[in-house]
């Protein structure tokens, strides 16, 4: 596939071009799209969480894990972002660093360690 299949339409054309590539698993094609995108708006925070995301899920994780701390130097209460970041520095192997990362995603949605019953705290 020429790379200007990746770069042909316009911005919304390979925003859904790529959104779909990421639906069907092929997340090395998302992201070679998403890559044009993030380089054309880099202040926009959607297409680099989702290039982010692509890049996660094709084990490129250290790509993954700079895509991230750039949308949450964008966004820092970006629950999501916050939320990946996390997943991606554990499956570094750098727990504690995931940790801190983890309990801001679980506050910012609202998840206060409730047990299974959601109807009091958890206890330590």
């Amino acid at each position: 596939m020429s790379d200007t299949y990746f770069e042909f339409g316009t911005a919304a054309d390979r925003w859904d071009r790529a959104g779909m590539f990421f639906e069907a698993k092929e997340y090395m094609t998302a992201a070679r799209i998403l890559e044009g995108l993030v380089e054309e708006v880099p202040e926009q925070v959607s297409p680099r969480l989702l290039l982010a995301r692509a890049y996660y899920h094709s084990a490129r994780l250290g790509r993954a894990e700079t895509e991230l701390r750039a949308v949450l130097e964008r966004d820092p209460v970006e629950p999501y972002a916050r939320l990946m970041l996390g997943r991606t520095l554990e499956r570094q192997g750098r727990s504690a660093e995931a940790s801190g990362h983890l309990r801001m995603a679980a506050a910012f949605s609202g998840d206060f360690g409730l047990d299974e019953d959601r109807t009091r705290p958890q206890r330590p």
